[in-house]
């Protein structure tokens, strides 16, 4: 049966997902496939495309519209949709989050969610130049916290992390203190995030002299 690159493409996803982004090498690809490593050369030139085609199948779906029962939601609501669908899908795929930090460094994965965060910020008013550069800030924000909470689950799992409080010097106990903050749960601090995100954008609009517009 000859080879298809979807055939690639799933083969690469499961070696992802069993062993992770380090594991996986064309060789081993092949082997799983019962081709020789040339034979992926006719669907994929080199790795990176192909790191490039796995991105993408991780992040398929992540732009599609947001829509409440009522219809339309506000821009603050679209972001933290967005951005919480982008995590889900990253968390869905072992080292989802670093293989999908490589291919955007290397700008080999599809522009389509930045592209969506970027019409949010056009939505809620920002300036086009404006718009693009918060696009950029919270892309690389979901993609960093994403890298580093799926990091710290491995290392945990594997013995080698006991989840504690955020930081060493933590209080013990503070009345005024967010303690939830402090537990070490990562979807908190994930949305404790996104909040001074969209807080920034309002801010920045609400501001008399803003430059949101120019």
């Amino acid at each position: 049966m000859q080879l298809r690159r979807g055939d690639v493409l799933d083969g690469a996803m499961a070696i992802l997902d069993e062993y992770g982004l380090a594991d996986l090498t064309m060789r081993r690809l092949a082997t799983s496939l019962g081709v020789q490593p040339g034979a992926l050369y006719w669907h994929f030139p080199n790795k990176q495309t192909l790191l490039g085609a796995m991105a993408d199948t991780i992040l398929d779906g992540v732009d599609a519209p947001v829509t409440a029962e009522s219809g339309a939601v506000d821009w603050d609501q679209e972001f933290f949709a967005l951005a919480h669908r982008m995590r889900s899908a990253l968390l869905a795929h072992r080292d989802g989050a670093e293989l999908v930090s490589a291919t955007y460094a290397s700008r080999l994965a599809s522009s389509r969610t930045r592209d969506a965060f970027a019409s949010t910020g056009r939505r809620a008013g920002l300036s086009r130049e404006h718009a693009e550069l918060a696009s950029y800030s919270l892309l690389y924000y979901v993609l960093g916290h994403t890298v580093d909470e799926q990091s710290r689950a491995q290392m945990e799992s594997a013995g080698a992390l006991t989840r504690g409080p955020l930081t060493p010097d933590a209080p013990p106990h503070d009345a005024t203190a967010d303690e939830d903050l402090l537990d070490g749960d990562p979807a908190v601090r994930f949305d404790f995030g996104l909040v001074l995100f969209v807080d920034g954008i309002r801010a920045r609009l609400a501001a008399p002299t803003s430059s949101a517009h120019h």
